[in-house]
């Protein structure tokens, strides 16, 4: 199951960035703007094209596809990098030594 989505999100990924290259900028009226062009620049585009309706459906294809990796690809349980590690002294609490004492520099006066 998961090769499969693996496959569908790469084929999906290349799709959206195709499509998405594929269609025209909304700045691209921007030049005929400052000619006197009867175009809104900043307003409504009018109809929605077929390539905008594709790149929704391809986009929520995306996301599904991403949110069904995570999900299948998360589920690994707590691990530790100290799994296999054996202290080579146990600590003093457990052992009921007192700690210690350390040669250091102190005052003496």
């Amino acid at each position: 199951m998961v090769p499969i989505i693996i496959i569908l999100h790469v084929c999906v990924c290349v799709a959206l960035i195709l499509i998405v290259l594929l269609q025209k900028g909304k700045g691209a009226g921007m030049g005929a703007a400052f000619g006197g062009s009867s175009q809104t620049v900043f307003g409504s585009a009018g109809a929605t094209t077929f390539l905008h309706k594709v790149t929704t459906v391809i986009a929520v294809v995306f996301m599904l596809t991403s949110l069904g990796l995570s999900f299948f690809f998360g589920r690994g349980g707590p691990s530790s990098i100290m799994e296999d590690v054996n202290p080579s002294q146990p600590p003093a609490a457990e052992t009921g030594a007192a700690p210690a004492k350390t040669g250091g520099t102190q005052d003496k006066q």
